[in-house]
């Protein structure tokens, strides 16, 4: 059978699909037999309900079933005799005037497009590099050292300063009127670590136990809390108690405490020097990647196929609500998310799947067993017990596809940088870790 495909605009293409009416017939009567010998209805014994109730009572469901069933069919047959990357989903509409016992479709479809990648050895790309310094192992270690701090209370003579435990009561009042959340008692924060509002923490530096004072605290116009943002609040603070922070010495005892095999402070430094270099590693192989990705898109010409764009806004959008919902946000199902804010992602996203496929597929970057089980490894190496998270990964072919889709795009990412214009700039590892 010959297949004509008419190309309507830039992606979009037509076919004209037809079918024996009799070959519909015959597939809807053959499959209200079969329904005949199982369905029940009342007043009949199973298998004895007559052929023309059941034709009555489920012939349209049967036929749209059978004519969703062939017309598919034959628009696959037909896309594959043209030898077509169909795009998405047709939209299939019944013809008018179709030849006697013939009944015919029209199928506007997308194709997906011809990708071209320029001379990548012209394309520009910044590759950072960062390293891990004593400074960073330092900076790690007095982490550390807080998370197992310990507190004694302080002279009541003595006044809070950044690092002590302070335990307060408090009350917040809005034009004289309390309001939600603005009254605790037996309240503890660290002083300096920002778990409070600035304006909240110079307020508390300085006061002693048993001291109290009222001071204004303007909240910011993108507080969480929305029924005080941007409002200015009169607060009355007590302090009941003043404790300073005693952390532990850079110590044996203390790199035993953390679990380090060897007990001293040499292997102590070792142990986080290499969790900070494997995070340093993953953080650059996401920025680059990122410098990497921008550089193909400038480098390559491709049309988008608008159904394959509309799948993933509406895939980001149900994203967007199962977070709502997740948060606890009522009526999240029926929330307005306009999709025009994820547009310019979900274009990105699909351009980038498109590309990255093509240079995939040109150049053998498959992701090998071997990769993937190394990328696994070093996902788990980081875990009390490592063998258990391989068994995690392995265990989940959804969680083996993520991994897969990682290493090949470490691939690509590897055959650009090889032939790119490569300028390399160091990044302190302090500005690494910041950036997202």
């Amino acid at each position: 059978m010959s297949v004509t495909v008419e190309t309507l605009e830039k992606l979009e293409r037509k076919i004209t699909l037809t079918l024996p009416a009799d070959v519909i017939q015959n597939e809807v009567a053959s499959r209200l037999k079969r329904l005949a010998r199982t369905v029940k209805m009342d007043g009949f014994r199973p298998g004895k309900v007559p052929m023309n109730v059941v034709a009555q009572r489920y012939g349209y469901s049967v036929h749209y079933e059978v004519m969703n069933d062939k017309v598919g069919e034959a628009f696959a047959s037909a896309a594959n005799e043209a030898q077509l990357r169909v795009a998405g989903q047709p939209r299939i509409t019944e013809k008018e005037g179709a030849p006697e016992g013939q009944l015919a479709f029209d199928a506007v479809f997308e194709v997906y497009p011809e990708v071209k990648i320029g001379d990548l050895a012209g394309a520009a790309v910044e590759k950072l590099t960062a390293e891990v310094d004593a400074a960073a192992i330092d900076r790690t270690l007095d982490i550390l050292r807080k998370q197992r701090r310990t507190f004694a209370q302080r002279a009541q003579a003595d006044a809070a300063v950044d690092g002590d435990r302070v335990t307060i009561d408090f009350e917040g009042k809005i034009d004289g009127e309390p309001f939600e959340g603005g009254k605790a008692a037996g309240f503890q924060f660290i002083v300096g670590d920002g778990q409070m509002l600035k304006e909240f923490e110079d307020a508390v530096r300085g006061m002693k136990t048993g001291e109290s004072k009222t001071f204004p605290l303007a909240f910011p116009a993108d507080y969480h809390g929305k029924d005080v943002a941007g409002k200015t609040a009169d607060f009355l603070v007590t302090v009941n108690k003043v404790e300073a922070a005693n952390l532990p010495e850079v110590n044996d005892e203390l790199a035993r405490s953390l679990g380090i095999a060897e007990g001293t402070v040499d292997a102590l430094r070792a142990d986080i020097r290499k969790n900070l270099e494997r995070e340093t590693k993953f953080r650059l192989q996401a920025r680059n990647k990122t410098a990497v990705m921008d550089a193909l898109i400038a480098a390559s010409e491709l049309d988008l196929p608008k159904s394959v764009v509309q799948a993933e806004l509406d895939r980001m959008v149900e994203g967007a609500r199962a977070d709502l919902k997740q948060r606890g946000i009522k009526d999240a199902d029926k929330a307005p998310i306009p999709e025009e804010l994820f547009r310019p992602q979900a274009e990105r996203r699909v351009r980038l799947g498109l590309i990255v496929a093509e240079l995939v597929r040109a150049n053998e970057l498959f992701a090998k067993p071997e990769q993937i089980e190394a990328h696994i490894n070093e996902l788990a190496a980081s875990y009390e017990r490592p063998a258990d998270v391989v068994r995690w990964y392995q265990s989940d072919n959804r969680r083996m596809a993520e991994v897969e889709a990682i290493v090949v795009e470490n691939n690509v990412t590897e055959f650009v940088l090889a032939k790119a214009k490569v300028t390399d700039k160091a990044v302190a590892f302090d500005e690494l870790m910041q950036q997202s």
